[in-house]
């Protein structure tokens, strides 16, 4: 095969240091870089560096032009697999209420669940710019809703007449709870209990008054029979 010097890989004589690692199917060996060549032209085959870093370089005894191939095939099929990451908006005004605030919660959680960014901005129209402390403010606890799922890649920024917030992806894998909200569950589930405990001790109270009224009854009901 003709020499390309355009080509990224080195090939037959363009290798022209003292020894090379050939790898294949049966393993790898290091031979003379001559001893290589030789090998390539009796297999009818060309000799291709495709690790010229490596000590020695590595190469392969393989056609040139099916090397090729399988090279775009293999870049193909990567490019195939990478999922697209978009850019998925979420719209607040600065007076926001909270049942719109938790159905643009719920959908950023999606978005971001996905895979996708996500640009959560307050637009400020005519005088409610003076409101642009509010807006941060639900900027900065949108984010602080969202750190299971995301993280912050630009605070709370002012440009223009909108205040944006910028959010990554977080990888894939179980989301880390906040220290925060740990600590909230735990006073949940420390609250559950005591109630629990509360609401045994009365049905045990209970229990005992009609223990004791049940036992007055039948002591009166005693003495009157007696009488």
């Amino acid at each position: 095969m003709k020499n390309d010097k355009n080509n990224h890989y080195r090939v037959n004589e363009q290798i022209r240091v003292k020894e090379v690692r050939i790898v294949g199917d049966n393993g790898s060996t290091v031979v003379p870089t001559r001893q290589a060549l030789e090998m390539a032209r009796e297999e009818g085959v060309d000799l291709v560096e495709i690790s010229p870093n490596a000590q020695p370089p590595v190469c392969r005894l393989i056609d040139y032009s099916k090397f090729l191939y399988q090279q775009k095939k293999r870049a193909k099929e990567l490019k195939a697999k990478q999922v697209k990451q978009e850019v998925k908006e979420i719209r607040f005004g600065p007076q926001t209420d909270e049942h719109d605030y938790n159905f643009k919660l719920k959908h950023a959680k999606e978005f971001l669940e996905e895979g996708n960014k996500v640009r959560a901005f307050v637009f400020f129209r005519g005088r409610s710019i003076l409101f642009k402390e509010q807006g941060e403010v639900l900027l900065l606890r949108f984010a602080n809703d969202l750190e299971e799922y995301g993280k912050v890649e630009q605070m709370p920024a002012l440009e223009g007449k909108k205040m944006f917030l910028y959010l990554s992806p977080k990888k894939a894998g179980v989301a880390k709870k906040s220290q925060q909200k740990m600590d909230r569950e735990r006073r949940e589930a420390e609250a559950k209990a005591a109630d629990s405990v509360a609401e045994k001790n009365v049905s045990a109270a209970g229990g005992l008054f009609d223990n004791a009224k049940n036992g007055a009854d039948a002591l009166k009901k005693l003495s009157e029979g007696n009488d």
